[in-house]
């Protein structure tokens, strides 16, 4: 009998060898967070002893924790894959996006730009991503293969039935599918396998001393990247991330945990989802769907 954890890994190693069968140039987005941490982890056992078939991808907002990037390029050392990086910096020097201003600018929504602009560069059929289905209503919505127009947008009401395991990667010209191996995950079932992997992660999360601003129920970690508003300031707090991405709108949750152990320890009381401290999914109801539409991940 497999236990729910090697159910689970083998489900998502399915997926990813299905993504190596069916696409001719498919690529894994690699954000340095755990999940993608986790995907990148699965794909070196899906395709052992050799190499993994198709490169990862960073879009890189330039507004990162820096724990991040120095995780990233130790981590993709350490498992011998190629790497490319494209940043919402050039997108915006180049004209194709504008940069947001005020103090609740952000690049996060940006990236969606910059992400299909790599894709038509490198002619990607396929982005392997590490979203999941408890993490937020509109991904809930999500199928395994989840397919883009030419346009990248993404139509809830165009997915197709995923009947027995059976995955349709059939497009059209200039369309792309985004595949999501570990959709049947949860937060706490990531870090149960990083655990028992013994997965190195960025330490960012794990609980540490940090100067942080409270904005509406949101604890921003201080950079360069934040404009406080009048009346703010910094206080220095014991912290960790639940979830890593672009330091202007990634919250930040009050801990004490400082390994592996308790944060599985922690999450199994907790009744916030990790997005929960996410300032840009708190802009409406629909935020997450309304850029998923627009093209991002």
């Amino acid at each position: 009998m497999l236990t729910h954890l090697q159910t689970l890994e083998a489900e998502s190693i399915f997926v990813l060898r299905e993504v190596a069968a069916e696409f001719e140039r498919p690529v894994l987005l690699f954000s340095g967070g755990k999940d993608s941490i986790v995907i990148s982890h699965l794909a070196r056992k899906a395709f052992w002893p050799g190499p993994v078939p198709f490169p990862l991808m960073h879009i890189d907002t330039g507004h990162n924790f820096p724990e991040t990037i120095d995780y990233r390029d130790r981590w993709i050392a350490n498992i011998r894959a190629r790497l490319i990086v494209r940043y919402v910096e050039d997108s915006i020097r180049s004209g194709r996006i504008a940069e947001q201003t005020g103090p609740n600018a952000s690049r996060n929504s940006l990236q969606s730009v910059t992400l299909l602009d790599a894709i038509r560069e490198f002619r990607f059929d396929c982005a392997i991503g590490g979203a999941r289905r408890d993490e937020e209503k509109a991904r809930a919505k999500e199928r395994f293969f989840s397919l883009r127009d030419e346009f990248g947008q993404w139509d809830p009401r165009n997915q197709r039935p995923e009947l027995w395991s059976l995955y349709n990667g059939r497009m059209n010209p200039g369309e792309h599918f985004r595949v999501f191996p570990i959709s049947n995950w949860t937060e706490l079932d990531v870090w149960q396998y990083l655990q028992r992997e013994r997965i190195e992660l960025p330490e960012i999360y794990f609980t540490h001393q940090r100067e942080c601003v409270e904005r509406d129920g949101t604890l921003l970690a201080k950079s360069d990247y934040i404009t406080l508003r009048p009346g703010e300031s910094y206080l220095s707090r014991r912290i960790r991330f639940r979830t890593i991405g672009d330091m202007t709108c990634t919250g930040a949750v009050m801990s004490e945990a400082t390994n592996i152990d308790e944060i599985v320890t922690e999450l199994e009381i907790s009744r916030v989802s990790e997005r929960g401290g996410r300032a840009d999914d708190r802009v409406s109801t629909a935020a997450m769907e309304d850029r998923k539409r627009e093209g991002y991940f």
